[in-house]
């Protein structure tokens, strides 16, 4: 039988781990068809392309009316009594005064903005940056993962950083709660309202300001997406120094106020040390102006450091200026069948003594995320290995000399073939072959939510307890009786970062349940302080960690940091009852 055309990718020269003591042996160009229809058929998915979080799966009014608001669901919170409140005039009209002329009228309070105020944001933004229609609200007042819902009236979309200076002085004046929202593809309700805060979106701020093709330093708007800007950067030999599965749909000015962390972390670090300034508003509207494009400046205090992870809390990112590397001329992408987690961390540790400076990414899954991926058909169905194995390893990595980097991989790999480390693996031989592996890894989050619902906890964690965490909770849940087929929770899996401790623990279920909730948390949170972890990687805390943030920090220290949200916005009304518990 034909393999369809879109299977029928050239798979010449694959290099396969043979699963012996002896060196890797190369595939004829042409295989034959079974074979060339079991790895490609993982081309179903471009990771250029891919974005798990697109605007259209959640911006259905009727989908989103039938889940509660965040502040029903959270009784905990509280409308900030400070935030303004607007008296509206009801006239209630009897038959009986009809017949006198005379009526009666009714004062209520309710939390909703004044004709005055939207007025205000129209004279200072085109009218298509503005809306308050419910439609259209829906989408900004709801998270992608159905999970948070909103009230908020009006949307506003400023396509400057002196409209955001206006609008944040008149909110600020006027007592009027703010949140900041880029993509909104967060994952902890961070970027969208509890109540009925003003939403300020970047989606308009994409302007790239300059590039330094020397340098490589980067000045934009925080509304450009991610995967923009890294393919602006590809015309030029350059790139993001971060990756994220989200990269079609997030902005960079929320990559920067959640400091996301990604898939190029341990190659290239974190934003704090790749970001080189920031321009912010600050609540008063004052604008801050930091955009250096500078390695080194030792002059005062390193500002731009206090808003890189603050989720909106202290000000607006309205502009970034980050460092780039040059894009690697030789990238090699691995996957690879271990049979056990101590294996996986044999394999990490030999590849930092072995693969050193050219390692970019050293990622690992469980057998339970791949058959989700092949089970839900979100990269195609079949396994690239022969079979199944317990856990999974992708290695990539990235230089410019693809002759040394080639040999250095290859030695790598025999060797851990010889220490029977690993069982079985693949390397990609052309880009549609790097993409197709990759697009198992980072279609995980995409399968996992197919299930229905998923419960996401991203946790950093020695490495040698890095899976005990999954195997915990899956005994947990499985002992509760609420884990396996026809019950509430379909699987525990593990995936993540093992070169950043990041593990990301996910729960697919039917629906959210308070029953499984109640069995996972605090525990998840308990397991974690107990191993000296933190409770937040990358995601952030936004409204779903916040509760639990001291677990990770002492009481001094959130005492600090609430010291420092009351100095810079002294009304909080930024993206307020969140990243702070509540008092």
């Amino acid at each position: 039988m034909p393999l369809p055309a879109r299977a029928a990718i050239s798979l010449s020269a694959n290099l396969r781990v043979s699963g012996t003591r002896s060196l890797w042996q190369q595939l004829p160009a042409r295989t034959s068809s079974s074979t060339l229809a079991r790895i490609a058929l993982a081309s179903t998915y471009t990771r250029a392309s891919f974005s798990t979080f697109p605007k259209v799966a959640y911006a259905s009014v009727a989908a989103s009316n039938k889940k509660p608001f965040t502040a029903d669901k959270y009784p905990y919170l509280k409308r900030d009594e400070s935030f303004k409140k607007v008296i509206l005039r009801f006239e209630l009209v009897s038959t009986y005064f009809q017949s006198v002329n005379e009526s009666y009228s009714l004062y209520c309070d309710i939390s909703q903005l004044t004709e005055k105020d939207v007025e205000y944001f129209k004279s200072i933004l085109a009218p298509s940056a503005l809306s308050q229609d419910e439609s259209d609200l829906e989408a900004f007042n709801n998270d992608w993962m159905h999970k948070y819902r909103g009230q908020s009236k009006l949307v506003l979309k400023p396509s400057s950083t002196e409209q955001v200076s206006k609008i944040l002085k008149y909110c600020n004046d006027n007592k009027l709660a703010v949140v900041p929202q880029g993509g909104n593809t967060g994952l902890v309700g961070g970027g969208v309202p509890v109540f009925d805060e003003i939403i300020i979106s970047t989606a308009n701020m994409t302007s790239i300001r300059s590039f330094d093709t020397v340098s490589g330093a980067l000045v934009c708007d925080a509304g450009c997406i991610l995967e923009v800007l890294d393919n602006y950067l590809a015309e030029r030999g350059y790139i993001m120094p971060l990756d994220l599965g989200a990269k079609g749909s997030c902005h960079i000015g929320g990559n920067v106020a959640t400091n996301a962390g990604g898939l190029r972390l341990l190659r290239y670090g974190s934003l704090h040390g790749t970001v080189l300034g920031l321009e912010v508003v600050l609540p008063d509207g004052t604008i801050l102006d930091n955009l250096s494009t500078l390695r080194k400046d030792n002059t005062g205090y390193d500002l731009k450091q206090l808003f890189i992870g603050s989720e909106g809390t202290l000000g607006i990112v309205t502009g970034v200026s980050i460092m780039t590397p040059k894009r690697s001329k030789a990238v090699n992408v691995a996957l690879l069948g271990v049979s056990s987690f101590e294996n996986v961390q044999a394999a990490y540790k030999r590849s930092r003594d072995e693969l050193s400076e050219i390692l970019s990414a050293f990622e690992f899954f469980d057998k339970g995320s791949i058959d989700l991926v092949k089970k839900h058909l979100v990269a195609g169905k079949n396994d690239p290995l022969e079979s199944p194995h317990p856990f999974y390893i992708l290695i990539e990595t990235s230089g410019s000399n693809k002759e040394h980097d080639d040999e250095k991989l290859n030695n790598y790999l025999e060797g851990l073939l010889t220490d029977e480390i690993v069982q079985d693996g693949v390397v990609a031989q052309d880009t549609t072959q790097y993409k197709n592996l990759w697009a198992i890894r980072e279609g995980i989050p995409e399968a996992c939510s197919k299930v229905g619902s998923v419960y996401k906890y991203d946790l950093s964690i020695p490495v040698p307890v890095f899976y005990q965490m999954v195997e915990d909770m899956r005994n947990r849940l499985d002992k509760e009786g609420v884990l396996g087929e026809d019950k509430s929770v379909d699987s525990v899996i593990g995936f993540g970062h093992i070169g950043d401790g990041n593990l990301h623990l996910n729960i697919p279920a039917n629906s959210y349940s308070e029953e499984v909730i109640n069995i996972i948390e605090p525990y998840v949170y308990e397991w974690t302080a107990k191993h000296a972890g933190s409770i937040s990687s990358e995601h952030g805390l936004g409204l779903f960690k916040s509760p639990h943030l001291h677990y990770s920090k002492s009481p001094s220290m959130i005492q600090m940091m609430r010291r420092i949200k009351n100095m810079l916005d002294p009304n909080g009304i930024m993206n307020p009852y969140k990243y702070l518990p509540e008092k």
